[in-house]
């Protein structure tokens, strides 16, 4: 998991960081900071983000905060299906912009996240799975999805895990930058 050819194809992909789910989920805050972490890494790294909303005309949008750090070329998708690839838009686009590795972070683990990842593996997608930077309104039941991933072929892996095996080498000229954010995000 290293070198540009990797984040020519990944795609981390941001799933209903929306307030009005933020705000009900255990650790909200602490998952919140840790998807900014995500995303403003994934800027630094040139690795291309998008955002998907749950019925965004009634549940609201993305948390700004998150918007803000993405930049204006990430793609920002409503849905109303629990999975983003059972979405004919989402599917689509990612098809489009060539993804082979989706890296997952957002709400919610044992609904959103969890069919999201299955239906990844039906379209032979790679899946990270950012494991400091998802929740859940019931810790419990997130725990209870995150092995059963993992046998799937999932990679449940912590953020700072995944970013350093990008950087591969204290050489990345993003190295300096991203050691900054790791401290401002601790």
């Amino acid at each position: 998991m290293n070198g540009n050819h990797f984040i020519d194809g990944a795609l981390l992909l941001c799933l209903d960081l929306q307030p009005v789910f933020i705000d009900v989920i255990a650790e909200g805050p602490r998952v919140l900071r840790r998807c900014q972490f995500a995303v403003e890494t994934a800027a630094g790294l040139g690795l291309r983000t998008a955002f998907t909303e749950q019925m965004p005309q009634k549940l609201g949008s993305t948390a700004p905060e998150l918007l803000a750090l993405a930049g204006k070329k990430s793609p920002v998708f409503g849905k109303s299906t629990f999975s983003a690839l059972d979405d004919d838009g989402i599917r689509d686009a990612l098809r489009v912009l060539d993804v082979e590795h989706l890296i997952l972070c957002g709400l919610e683990t044992p609904i959103c996240l969890y069919q999201t990842a299955l239906a990844a593996i039906d379209h032979q997608l790679q899946i990270t799975l950012l494991s400091d930077c998802i929740g859940a309104r019931r810790p419990n039941d997130a725990a209870a999805c995150l092995p059963a991933l993992t046998k799937l072929g999932v990679h449940v892996l912590p953020s700072e895990t995944v970013f350093y095996a990008l950087l591969h080498d204290a050489k990345h000229p993003f190295f300096k930058d991203f050691t900054k954010l790791v401290k401002k995000y601790a």
